[in-house]
């Protein structure tokens, strides 16, 4: 059973918390036009789930931003993400620093 996902607008940051998997992702999806607009970094260090539903959703976001001529950053990945990000091999899409 899937958990929750929340998500708030803090500046140019969105921070997403809880499970961004298929089962919650619909709702960010529905809004992502309002949700994106002036935003230049999403926050995902709170996420305690995020499958491959998740990951491409993240992906597009990255694309629908990058459409308006902006990079859109990805912070706060974890070590379960980053290694779905690698199993994926979308590294040059959602860069991830090794160091962090």
């Amino acid at each position: 059973m899937s958990g929750e996902l929340h998500f708030e607008s803090l500046q140019q940051c969105l921070i997403l918390s809880g499970c961004l998997d298929r089962e919650t992702l619909l709702p960010l999806w529905q809004q992502r036009e309002s949700l994106l607009n002036g935003v230049t970094c999403v926050d995902v260090a709170q996420l305690e789930r995020v499958d491959s539903s998740g990951l491409a959703l993240l992906v597009h976001l990255r694309d629908y931003v990058g459409r308006h001529g902006i990079v859109l950053q990805i912070s706060g990945i974890t070590d379960r993400l980053r290694t779905l990000i690698e199993l994926y091999n979308l590294q040059e899409i959602i860069p991830v620093d090794p160091a962090s």
